[in-house]
């Protein structure tokens, strides 16, 4: 190998996803934070269509890690938090749809586009959920999230519904699409695995 070789190899990205299980540092906050808002300000996801206050964000991300009924899943890039998403998990009292997730919020910054962590992170979530029991994932956006839905409808996502006044934005109704996936047949769930998630 050249050394011209070796340094354009040292200088590829490394992008990681992973689900957050402890408290994130100060530093993995503020990256998230500002991921968030960089994402929020290309027009990418959540419900916030404005920039919320910093405070406010270092909050909800704070709470989204307390709160039992969300898994956090992170995606890096060099180690800098540059997306994120969440999975909400079925409550107790809903026995009938225990099988199924929501997958809220995916968003990857737009500074690390182009490096294949949307697909990456889904993947990675995909897998966990199953691993964990769970067999449906359910998913709603805008449809102006283009991206977004070619991510998902590529990646066997199916459409079930449309909701023509989904979300407002700039004082105008937007329309929402529903999706969904099946990641597994209920027989290939081990009770053990369902046991453990309650």
């Amino acid at each position: 190998m050249t050394s011209e070789h070796l340094q354009q190899t040292a200088l590829k990205p490394v992008p990681t996803v992973e689900l957050v299980e402890q408290p994130l540092s100060i530093g993995d906050l503020n990256d998230l934070c500002d991921a968030t808002e960089e994402a929020i300000s290309a027009g990418g996801g959540f419900g916030w269509i404005h920039l919320p206050n910093r405070n406010l964000l270092e909050r909800f991300w704070q709470g989204v890690l307390a709160m039992p009924a969300r898994l956090l899943f992170v995606a890096r890039l060099d180690n800098t938090i540059c997306g994120a998403a969440q999975i909400i998990l079925p409550t107790r009292s809903n026995e009938a749809q225990s099988y199924n997730v929501q997958l809220s919020g995916l968003f990857i910054s737009p500074w690390a586009r182009g490096q294949g962590l949307s697909r990456k992170l889904l993947d990675y979530i995909e897998k966990t959920v199953t691993k964990k029991g769970f067999a449906i994932i359910n998913i709603d956006l805008r449809e102006t999230q283009e991206a977004a839905i070619q991510l998902y409808e590529s990646t066997g996502y199916q459409q079930i519904g449309r909701h023509p006044n989904y979300a407002v934005v700039d004082g105008q109704f937007i329309a929402g699409r529903y999706y969904f996936k099946q990641l597994q047949s209920l027989d290939k769930i081990d009770p053990e695995t369902r046991a453990n998630q309650e």
